[in-house]
């Protein structure tokens, strides 16, 4: 079994495809975000815009199995990671955690000083949903929790920490996450 990261280029339309699919096909059930696979593929190419980083992890018979994608903010020093999937059955072996590192490892180069991440709470899955956050937001926040598919502990293993919440970012008592690390 060969694996490899790779550029995701425009001319690599298979990729494209098989990109936008997984990433149509993690969230259709899930979010709103990408409700066709039409506007999955748009994301994906929406990514390839040149200040912009969009990696794919390809398995040499499975084509693409997961994909990562980089935007730079404040002049470089701060990127979001945007977005992160990894198809449903490749989950679990390290795919994710080697796209965030090879992430890290361009951006740092590029003078990345921050890696932040968005980690929307759509479906009450951490215990900052389904409450008022307007209400001692501080200590919610020392005792935050994460149960069912919601990626926090994923973030949490590899360094990122909570930075923020936006509450009510998807609807009432459904907040938006905000996850951040330092960069080299």
């Amino acid at each position: 079994m060969s694996l490899q990261i790779i550029d995701l280029v425009a001319s690599q339309e298979t990729y494209v495809d098989q990109t936008a699919e997984i990433l149509w096909r993690a969230f259709k059930d899930r979010s709103p975000a990408w409700p066709t696979i039409s506007a999955a593929r748009r994301e994906v190419l929406d990514s390839l815009a040149p200040e912009r980083v969009s990696r794919v992890m390809i398995h040499d018979t499975a084509g693409v199995v997961g994909w990562i994608g980089g935007i730079p903010q404040y002049d470089g020093h701060v990127w979001e990671l945007h977005p992160l999937v990894v198809a449903e059955n490749w989950r679990r072996r390290g795919i994710g955690r080697a796209l965030v590192s090879d992430l890290e490892r361009i951006i740092a180069r590029r003078g990345a000083l921050t890696l932040w991440a968005g980690s929307d709470d759509e479906n009450f899955e951490t215990s900052l949903s389904g409450v008022d956050l307007y209400d001692d937001l501080p200590s919610r926040l020392r005792e935050v929790r994460a149960w069912g598919q919601h990626p926090l502990g994923f973030y949490l293993r590899l360094g990122f920490r909570i930075v923020g919440v936006m509450p009510d970012a998807n609807g009432r008592g459904k907040p938006d996450i905000y996850l951040a690390k330092r960069i080299g």
